[in-house]
């Protein structure tokens, strides 16, 4: 084990007071002796208290920061990685950050639209060490934005990895597939991250937007 997944940086900031606030939520009062059980309730309470929004990305280093992350109403994949990152190294539990390609397949005209393709570049998701082994899994869906798409909420056991819908809940339609992996990460790559995206969507390469703003993707 690489001590470095435990430790508190200015990305997973988990001894802030935001974060151990979010912490004794999830907790709810009882106090979980195993990290299994932190784990999975860490994990639901993400996945639903913000609703996904891939639209506000930021180029601006200090809004990578876990308190702070923690204060929006809505989330995309990244910031809510971010959130369960930090929460499971605050209770002793190793993170690390994953990052990939991903193409949508269901309600995908309004992201070809801004996006220029319908892949999302880049898909953040949290690697974790449980029961000795790393484990994959995406808090990003939320259950209701689920229940309109039709498709199943992404469930999570602790045990096997929990990436992606593959189909909607009629099991016919293809939701979701990864087209590649990025690795493992225990920081925010953010100046990788913008690289990536410009390559994937030619909106953010025809523009002269760097680093040090907030994108508004709404709005390309």
């Amino acid at each position: 084990m690489e001590p470095t997944y435990l430790e508190e940086n200015s990305n997973f900031d988990y001894s802030s007071e935001g974060i151990q606030d979010l912490v004794k939520k999830i907790e709810d009062g009882a106090w979980d002796a195993f990290p299994l059980d932190f784990a999975l309730k860490a994990y639901h309470y993400i996945r639903d208290a913000w609703p996904y929004n891939p639209y506000r990305f930021s180029l601006i280093e200090n809004d990578w920061r876990a308190s702070k992350i923690c204060t929006h109403k809505t989330g995309h994949c990244l910031d809510k990685a971010i959130l369960l990152i930090s929460v499971l190294r605050a209770k002793n539990i190793p993170a690390r950050l994953g990052l990939a390609k991903v193409k949508n397949h269901i309600a995908v005209e309004d992201i070809i639209e801004k996006f220029g393709n319908d892949v999302l570049v880049p898909h953040g998701y949290v690697e974790l060490y449980l029961n000795g082994k790393w484990v994959k899994a995406t808090p990003a869906f939320n259950k209701s934005l689920c229940e309109k798409l039709n498709v199943v909420p992404l469930d999570f056991d602790g045990t096997t990895d929990s990436l992606f819908q593959a189909y909607d809940s009629s099991g016919t339609s293809v939701f979701m597939e990864y087209i590649e992996d990025y690795g493992a990460f225990d920081h925010v790559p953010l100046a990788y991250m913008f690289d990536l995206m410009k390559d994937t969507y030619p909106p953010l390469r025809e523009k002269n937007i760097d680093l040090g703003m907030v994108l508004n993707l709404n709005q390309l």
